[in-house]
This record gives structure tokens, sequence and C-alpha cells, in this order.
């Protein structure tokens, strides 16, 4: 009955409920029994008949409703009773299954921010499972760091894959144990390739790119040197040089994308991040009111924060 249900619709969360219970009662009659140690395999397997069957039951649920909560949500619990019944070498199977599962729903729509949320949970447990099992390499990542790269060259638009990036590199950076002019390497190779994909249509609306350029830039405002960011212990001189650069930049790039909202407000963020620094004023600040009237008129619906900003610009003249 709840087949018949959530393949009518799976967002009936309640059916989800109802089935949870069913399996759960299944598992427990299977697993209640104290027979002899012998025994054991056949507990095992039956279990994992059941998840098997459930999780194939989902897959053409998963490619009619690639956006429903409900069979995500499912899907997990279905790995964690797997988790809490079967043993982890069976276990890392299913969830490796999963990896590759995930990786051809993302093929298919590349920015489902539900894959890519149940693609961090999968590699999270694949990696405890590594340790669990004694693996000699238990981070994946390296291999995640890379697939964002792809999927990235394959769809620049992709806001997903942009921000599963900046939570990696913190990580792959400690990882690596880079040093400083390492990270700064590092560094100037992402701003490298987030401004070639600026580059490639300036004038786009796309707010994924410009999120990812505000993450590289979060690392030279004063102060900045928590562990989030790409580099540490930065100078006050070299931050300076990074935002003069990027300004120099922009600018050129505002030539012919007049229109685009998102290189004013980055150029606004940059010339007061130049300001917090140093406490003088970039040459290219007499192009402030410009820039906010510019905005004013492109973004109308935040008309009052570009004109409160453009007041506590002139109180800090």
């Amino acid at each position: 009955m709840t087949t018949r249900l959530l393949e009518m619709n799976p967002e009936y969360y309640t059916v989800w409920n109802y089935r949870r219970l069913l399996l759960r009662s299944f598992f427990e009659e299977t697993t209640s029994s104290n027979p002899s140690m012998e025994d054991n395999s056949t507990r095992y397997d039956t279990v994992r008949q059941y998840i098997t069957d459930d999780l194939g039951f989902l897959l053409p649920l998963l490619r009619k409703f690639p956006k429903c909560y409900w069979i995500w949500n499912y899907r997990l619990w279905l790995i964690a009773e797997a988790t809490r019944l079967l043993p982890p070498s069976v276990v890392y199977q299913l969830w490796q299954n999963e990896l590759s599962l995930v990786g051809k729903m993302l093929s298919l729509d590349s920015r489902n921010f539900h894959g890519w949320g149940y693609r961090r949970k999968v590699v999270s447990a694949l990696e405890d499972l590594s340790v669990a099992l004694g693996s000699t390499t238990t981070s994946m990542t390296e291999d995640e760091f890379a697939y964002t790269t792809k999927m990235i060259e394959t769809n620049l638009s992709n806001f997903s894959a942009w921000h599963r990036r900046s939570k990696l590199i913190p990580r792959l950076l400690q990882e690596r144990n880079a040093s400083h002019a390492e990270r700064r390497e590092f560094l100037d190779k992402e701003l490298e390739l987030v401004q070639r994909a600026l580059w490639a249509d300036p004038d786009s609306k796309d707010q994924s790119l410009w999120f990812y350029h505000q993450y590289l830039i979060s690392t030279f405002k004063p102060h900045s040197n928590d562990d989030d960011s790409p580099i540490l212990n930065l100078s006050d001189e070299d931050k300076l040089a990074y935002l003069k650069a990027q300004i120099e930049d922009l600018l050129e790039m505002l030539d012919g994308a007049e229109t685009c909202k998102w290189i004013y407000q980055r150029l606004l963020e940059m010339t007061l991040m130049s300001k917090s620094l140093n406490g003088r004023w970039p040459v290219n600040a007499s192009n402030l009111e410009i820039w906010i009237d510019r905005l004013t008129g492109l973004d109308p619906l935040r008309k009052g924060r570009w004109q409160d900003l453009e007041q506590h610009i002139h109180a800090g003249i």
C-alpha cells in the first residue's frame, strides 16, 4: 500500500514514516531471534535484502522527483539502518554505491542542491568507515576538490559546486600541510580561475561566481586570519596589493558591462576594505558616489541600503 501511495505522490511524509515503522518491525523480527552464530550471515543477508530492495524502489522516484526532500531523507535513513545492523564492510559497499548514484544524478542535473547535500553526507560516511576499517587512506578531500573543478568546468553557474569548493579549501590546505608560499600560490590560482569565469560573461547576472569571488577576497579584510581563509597571516601591505589588483581588474571589466550590479557592489566592498586597512582612501574612491548611484538604479529594492551606505561614507570622509 505504501509503495502505491508513494509512487502516486512522494510528498506524503506520513506515508514515508509509516513505511519506516514497517521496515523497522521487519528488522527487529529478523534480528530478535538468537540462533547459533552460523545463522548470523543469514540474518545479515535478510536485512541487506530488505534495504537494497527499498533502495531500488527509490531509484525511479528519484529520477521523476529529483528535488523531493522526503525521498532523499528516506534514503539516508535506510543507509543509517544498514549502519546500525550490518557489518562495516557491507555498509561501506552500500555507501560506495550511493556515491556512484549521486554522481550520476548530478551528471543529469549538476545544480541539484539535494544531490550535493547528499553527496557531502555520503563522503563523510565513507571517510568515517574507512577509519573504522583501518584503511591507510581515509580522506576524500583531494578527490572531492577535483570533482568540484570538473563540475565547474562543465557549468560555470554551478552555485553548489562553488560553495562546496569553498568549504573544502581550508581542509585541503591543512591536509597538504601547505606553507605560506604554497597558500599564496593556491589563492592566486583560485582568483585567476574565478576571474576567467567572470570575464567569460562580465555582464552576467549569475550570483554564484560573485559569491565565490567574495569568499576569496574576504581574505583581505582587516584582521582576517580565521581558519576558513585560504591564506593565513597575510600582511596589510600584501592585502592592499591584492585589493589594488582586483579593483583594477574589475574597473577594466566594467567597460561594456555597465549594467552588472555585482561589479559596482564588489568595487565598493574592496574600496572600503582598502580604507579600513590603512586609513586612507585609494585613488579610485572618487568614483564611490557614481557607483552608489548606479547601484541605486540597478538595484532599487535595496535603495535604502545604498543610501545608508552613502551616508556612512560621507560621515567617514
